[in-house]
């Protein structure tokens, strides 16, 4: 006689590696491999939430603009909520995310902070620095051959983008664009380094340079 399983039957969000393996095998590698570059890929892609600032402000007429990354980030929780209570296979959860948020979870909340609380321009140096630089910290610091890049290339990279974000998109001077820049390359390189328990570095990394270059910016009006 055949018994059912008690365990409640799970959605999939995978088709148990296939595509990662694929994907591993271009770059000459296997599916851990393929997965480590997927999960770049779909971090850098949190740069794309930016768009937001190009919709019209009558996109929708009953909803505001500001409830669609609102809905998105409910979405996303929505789904991880039903990933903590095993009725959903995610690929490549890493074991510290089994029995919390994960990592985009955290990232999702940390965007729509962004977007929805902070001046436009430091929203642009927020998500941009975590969707690019911590990839990049990723790949340096696991790496045997290229750790000692680590930090002085990510802070390089993240003083790029904060330079350009803050001169272009908030008009501030390349001499103050720059200050701020370093401050919160600083300050992100700073945070993104330790290991939390529940709090994940994609938050951190996105919230604590944004609170920053908003208090300065409070501080000493016509920075930015």
């Amino acid at each position: 006689m055949a018994f059912r399983s008690s365990e409640p039957r799970r959605m999939k969000l995978h088709r148990h590696g296939r595509f990662r393996s694929w994907l591993g095998s271009k770059f000459g590698g296997d599916a851990i491999l393929g997965g480590r570059i997927g999960r770049r890929f779909l971090h850098a892609g949190g740069a794309l939430t930016l768009v937001y600032y190009a919709f019209p402000t009558d996109l929708l007429i009953i909803v505001p603009n500001w409830a669609i990354p609102a809905f998105a980030l409910a979405a996303l929780l929505i789904l991880d909520g039903m990933r903590l209570a095993r009725r959903l296979d995610v690929p490549e959860i890493r074991s510290h995310e089994r029995d919390r948020l994960a990592s985009y979870s955290y990232f999702g909340i940390a965007i729509v902070v962004a977007l929805l609380f902070f001046p436009e321009p430091i929203a642009f140096v927020a998500i941009l620095g975590t969707a690019l630089v911590d990839p990049l910290i990723g790949e340096l610091r696991g790496s045997s051959t290229r750790s000692g890049l680590y930090p002085v290339v990510p802070f390089v990279v993240y003083f790029t983008l904060a330079t350009v974000s803050l001169a272009v998109v908030g008009h501030a001077s390349l001499l103050a664009a720059s200050l701020l820049a370093a401050a919160a390359g600083a300050v992100a390189i700073a945070v993104e380094h330790p290991t939390w328990a529940y709090v994940d570095d994609d938050l951190l990394m996105t919230l604590v340079p944004g609170l920053v270059l908003t208090g300065l910016a409070l501080a000493l009006p016509g920075l930015i």
